[in-house]
């Protein structure tokens, strides 16, 4: 006959079993930042995330072409130990859509994002769109690559950011190989995974209308947000409900 402190015991080892394993299916989130960004682009949605129990990765992406940029999220994808939900911001979402055909990817969200088809590159992407009023804010330099201005960081990129922060944001940004937006994908992931979209209504970088037209394309569930190109900064905590909502289902 069990006594009751074996009983209590075998119950307490049968919780805490279950446990461990709802929280190993649970899949990990990579996030893939964009231009003229680095991981730091995601110090508020983070932390939002780990509170959750999710762990997280940012990939920095050395944004030199596309192939450079997959594979540095191709190495974070390896080291993790079970599926994941991969997190693309705007050119961070061509760079999705090849790594996102790994295997362990279970799910794709696309934050203001570019969306490309197979064969596609992100500079063509665009083009049945007016410019979006941002981008004359872009600046090349004598190696070829792609700036921000500060001026264009505070009223095209990031509009929504108090001035202390868009300076930080400038002196802090990843500059990009203007030939990376002339690379190709040879993979679209989100033909065989299920899609989330966040759609910034005040985007001046990617027109809104081209967003949500990725987003019908792709299929994905949309939530849109009044913010700028960086949700992820404005607006932390509704760019972490939709990943959060994309890990839970998921699973």
């Amino acid at each position: 006959m069990f006594k009751p402190k074996a009983i209590a015991l075998a119950l307490a080892m049968t919780t805490s079993i279950f446990a461990s394993a709802s929280f190993a299916a649970q899949p990990s989130v990579v996030i893939v930042h964009g231009a003229f960004a680095d991981g730091s682009d995601w110090a508020k949605v983070v932390p939002l995330l780990q509170t959750q129990g999710i762990k997280v990765t940012v990939v920095q992406n050395p944004l030199t072409s596309l192939a450079d940029d997959v594979a540095a999220t191709q190495r974070v994808l390896n080291n993790q130990d079970g599926n994941v939900v991969l997190v693309g911001h705007s050119w961070g979402g061509t760079v999705i859509s090849q790594a996102g055909t790994d295997q362990k990817v279970r799910g794709l969200v696309y934050v203001a994002a570019f969306a490309p088809d197979a064969g596609q590159a992100s500079k063509d992407l665009g083009k049945d769109y007016p410019a979006p009023a941002g981008v004359k804010d872009i600046t090349a330099d004598k190696n070829g690559f792609l700036y921000m201005t500060a001026q264009g960081m505070a009223t095209g990129f990031a509009q929504d950011l108090p001035a202390e922060q868009t300076a930080v944001m400038a002196a802090t940004q990843g500059p990009i190989r203007a030939s990376a937006f002339d690379d190709k994908t040879s993979a679209a992931a989100w033909k065989g995974k299920p899609s989330w979209y966040v759609v910034a209504r005040d985007d001046r970088m990617i027109q809104p209308d081209l967003q949500r037209a990725f987003a019908k394309k792709i299929g994905a569930q949309v939530t849109e947000i009044q913010a700028s190109h960086v949700p992820q900064q404005s607006r932390p905590a509704d760019v972490a409900k939709v990943i959060i909502q994309a890990v839970q289902q998921s699973q």
